[in-house]
């Protein structure tokens, strides 16, 4: 097989990716193999960037690859090359992984940083009073986009999409928010 082959884009009939997803289809096990060897550092890097666990990006890498042998027919090659869509397929399970995740703790029992030097904890707990105080002054809608992306793990991208708010509109919301804890913390001191 000549280099220019293994290289070439996309499915064309006759490309080394074409053959390989023909033989997945009748049950060739070497041509998964191939296959495998063949994407699976891209998979497995697009998954541990989004993850940044390599234990759970190696489980994306298994389920992708799991896909295809199970549904070869699921590539559809006239819709662009393999190498990006199993990125794509990687990058999604990913994100269905950190979403699956159970959040850590729950806003009331979060903990904000405030300066070292407190000296009490009635100060303490006068700064969390604070930040929960204006927190529930907020309004519903910056409030929800700061727990979207806080506590949820959301991009701003992904708010925007789920929302249906501009892009724009949630980074100001989102930042007004933060300004506003800030501010609250700073009257504590």
């Amino acid at each position: 097989m000549k280099e220019s082959e293994l290289t070439s884009p996309g499915l064309q009939t006759g490309s080394p990716d074409a053959a390989l997803i023909s033989r997945i289809r009748t049950g060739d096990q070497q041509a998964m193999a191939d296959l495998y060897d063949r994407y699976s550092g891209v998979v497995y890097a697009v998954a541990l960037r989004v993850l940044a666990d390599t234990a759970a990006a190696e489980d994306v890498l298994q389920d992708v690859f799991m896909q295809l042998w199970r549904n070869p027919a699921a590539f559809d090659s006239s819709r662009g090359s393999l190498a990006p869509w199993l990125a794509v397929i990687a990058r999604n399970r990913a994100i269905d992984q950190i979403r699956k995740r159970k959040p850590e703790t729950d806003v009331e029992d979060v903990v904000i940083a405030v300066d070292a030097d407190l000296e009490s904890s009635t100060a303490r707990r006068l700064s969390i009073d604070k930040i929960r105080e204006a927190l529930n002054e907020m309004p519903t809608g910056q409030r929800k986009l700061l727990e979207m992306a806080f506590f949820e793990g959301l991009t701003h991208t992904e708010i925007a999409s789920k929302t249906g708010e501009p892009l724009g509109t949630v980074k100001t919301r989102i930042r007004a928010g933060l300004l506003a804890l800030r501010k609250a913390v700073s009257k504590t001191k």
